[in-house]
C-alpha cells in the first residue's frame, strides 16, 4: 500500500472514469473540515452548507457525464450525534447525484469488512481512510492489489443490498 496526499485524493475523486463506491463504518469522525459545522449544528445554529458546494459541484459534473457515485454508511442505532448531523446534511449530496444509503450495524453482522473505511475507484484501486480513535483522519493508503479490491467491492455490495436509501432512512 502506498500513502497518498490529500491533493492526490482530490485528484482521484475528480478523475474517476466510471464509478466510485464508498463505505463508512465509524459512528463518529472528526475531520478538520467538518468539526466547526458539527459544532454549529450541536449548538442549534444555522448552516448554509456553503462548505459543501465544491463537493456537490463535482458530483453534479460526474452525474451529468453518466458516472455513478454510491456511499453506504454503516451506523449504530440510536445514531451518534455525528451521524444525526451527517444525515441532516446529506440531501444536497443526494440531489447532486451521490446515492447515499444507510444500514444499521446490526444488519451487517455476517459481512466481512476490511479494517478501514474505503473508496474503490473504477474497480481498479482502493483508497483506505485511516482514522485515529478520536475520529481525526491520519492517513490515506492506496492499493491496486486485486485481493484488496475484491474484498472491498464484496463488502460494499453486501452492505448495499441491506441498505436503505437516504430519503427513506429515518434516524433512530
Amino acid at each position: 500500500m502506498t500513502p497518498v496526499t490529500d491533493e492526490r485524493f482530490d485528484e482521484l475523486v475528480a478523475e474517476f472514469e466510471d464509478n466510485f463506491v464508498h463505505l463508512e463504518t465509524r459512528d463518529a469522525y472528526g475531520t478538520a473540515v467538518e468539526l466547526p459545522y458539527l459544532a454549529k449544528w450541536l449548538a442549534g445554529e444555522h448552516d448554509d452548507l456553503h462548505w459543501l458546494r465544491d463537493w456537490c459541484a463535482n458530483l453534479r459534473r460526474k452525474r451529468a457525464a453518466g458516472r455513478s457515485m454510491r456511499r453506504v454508511r454503516v451506523v449504530s442505532e440510536p445514531l451518534s450525534d455525528y451521524q444525526r448531523w451527517s444525515h441532516s446534511i446529506a440531501q444536497p449530496m443526494v440531489d447532486a447525484g451521490e446515492d447515499i444509503r444507510w444500514v444499521p450495524r446490526r444488519r451487517v453482522s455476517s459481512i466481512a469488512f476490511p479494517g478501514n473505511d474505503f473508496y474503490v475507484f473504477d474497480g481498479r484501486l482502493v483508497l483506505f481512510l485511516i482514522y485515529a480513535g478520536n475520529g481525526l483522519a491520519t492517513e490515506k493508503l492506496v492499493s491496486t492489489d486485486a485481493a484488496d479490491i475484491r474484498l472491498c467491492q464484496s463488502a460494499f455490495e453486501a452492505a448495499w443490498k441491506l441498505s436503505v436509501p437516504h430519503v427513506e432512512y429515518k434516524p433512530v
